[in-house]
């Protein structure tokens, strides 16, 4: 069996490689695998067993450095020991912020939420940093998970007494008149992905308590108009179709004590005049305000399955290729 593993950051080899490849030549001798490197990848080869352990402990090893800017060969020697799920459950009996290295508190006791790749460490620094974070990446970055996680995070501690998640009912080439129901019915398929963090973070019957008492409130965005929200984590997800009139009524929403979230993918612009998104516009205008962060994901830090990173390589390749033939 062969596995091709993509390393999350290329300057940090190094260190993860050890001197003189240490810690490649630790994994070798104690999991009987072969581990080529390759550019910016790791080629593993062995039994399927023995390569599959490889894969997870150099996963664990990436996740160490990223978090704790060191590698050990005692870390390399604990994670070989000791199976993934056995350290999860240590990292969540421990405080968790992103300051320390360590993962984020929610409300769910059987997963631990922690930044995957630098890109996701650097975006999680930045929302508990500023009161207004802008973050654009595309599909599968966790740009959206990771805010609902903070958000999720502040609640617990106490630090807000609010979520309001918003998107614009804007999708590509598709009208809200042609879908069936009343209007929480067509709005619906626009909120599921934040039904979805958040069923991930809290068991549904607490998530469902919460949305009873306004303690989390999810709605199109429209219905932030003329509001302004204290004590709140507000996330606008799909902002890159917002217009410039809705971006500023979005972000002029922001009340004393709350921190504000703005996420999109500005390759996917839907609205009829992509030149015209707000988010864009705003992330111009407002990126050297103190206070005001702006973190830029890309497909390096994609965590979902392995061929989505592929995928978007591939159309963002097709996308350069076009550019040049049009000039």
């Amino acid at each position: 069996m062969e596995v091709t593993i993509q390393l999350d950051s290329a300057h940090r080899q190094l260190e993860l490689f050890g001197p003189a490849d240490s810690h490649l030549r630790l994994l070798r001798r104690s999991l009987g695998v072969q581990i080529t490197a390759r550019g910016s990848n790791l080629i593993v080869s062995g039994k399927d067993a023995n390569v599959n352990r490889a894969a997870e402990v150099i996963d664990r090893m990436q996740k160490h450095l990223i978090k704790h800017r060191a590698l050990t060969d005692a870390d390399i020697n604990s994670f070989i020991d000791h199976p993934a799920a056995f350290l999860q459950k240590q990292e969540e009996a421990a405080p968790l912020t992103a300051e320390t290295g360590e993962a984020i508190t929610i409300y769910s006791h059987k997963k631990v939420i922690e930044p995957s790749t630098a890109g996701q460490l650097r975006y999680i620094e930045a929302m508990l940093a500023n009161d207004i974070t802008f973050c654009i990446g595309p599909a599968g970055t966790g740009k959206t998970y990771l805010a609902v996680a903070i958000a999720v995070s502040m609640l617990k501690k106490k630090q807000i007494r609010r979520i309001v998640l918003a998107r614009p009912a804007v999708e590509a080439g598709e009208k809200l008149g042609f879908l069936p129901g009343d209007v929480q019915a067509k709005v619906n398929p626009y909120l599921r992905p934040l039904f979805d963090a958040l069923e991930d973070m809290m068991d549904f019957l607490q998530m469902k308590k919460f949305m009873e008492l306004d303690v989390i409130e999810i709605i199109p965005l429209a219905f932030m108009r003329g509001r302004t929200l204290n004590e709140a984590a507000i996330i606008c997800d799909e902002a890159q179709n917002t217009s410039s009139l809705q971006m500023l009524m979005v972000l002029t929403r922001l009340g004393h004590g709350s921190k504000m979230i703005v996420t999109g993918d500005i390759t996917q612009i839907d609205l009829e005049n992509p030149q015209k998104s707000g988010m864009v516009e705003a992330i111009n205008l407002l990126r050297r305000i103190k206070g005001i962060g702006v973190v830029e994901l890309t497909q390096k830090d994609i965590v979902r399955h392995r061929l989505v990173q592929n995928i978007v390589r591939a159309y963002k390749k097709r996308s350069k290729i076009k550019a040049q033939k049009s000039k």
